[in-house]
């Protein structure tokens, strides 16, 4: 049988990926994204089991808030990743530096 301990290692899994995705790869912000959007993943599956173990929905409906954020968070990034492209002809981190002042 399934438990909770089981959805909390994969959970952490999913949290370290984007741990590591974000420390190893600074060079690509399309990979940035994708590692916070699996950081919010592996929240919304804790929030889901963890609801499910207590017979609760609060987390469930957390879970659909911390859905709403991350599409929105993911919408509002691509556009502004799509102007910068144009703007600069490239998407990489370290090009962000000219930008201040």
């Amino acid at each position: 049988m399934i438990g909770v301990q089981h959805y909390l290692a994969v959970s952490a899994i999913l949290f370290v990926m984007g741990v590591f995705g974000i420390f190893l790869n600074r060079k690509n912000i399309i990979i940035i994204l994708m590692a916070i959007e699996l950081i919010l993943l592996s929240v919304n599956i804790n929030l889901v089991a963890f609801s499910a173990y207590l017979g609760d929905l609060v987390g469930q409906v957390f879970a659909m808030f911390v859905l709403t954020v991350a599409a929105g968070e993911a919408a509002i990034g691509l556009a502004i990743l799509v102007i910068y492209f144009r703007d600069r002809g490239t998407i990489n981190v370290d090009d962000v530096q000219q930008m201040k002042g």
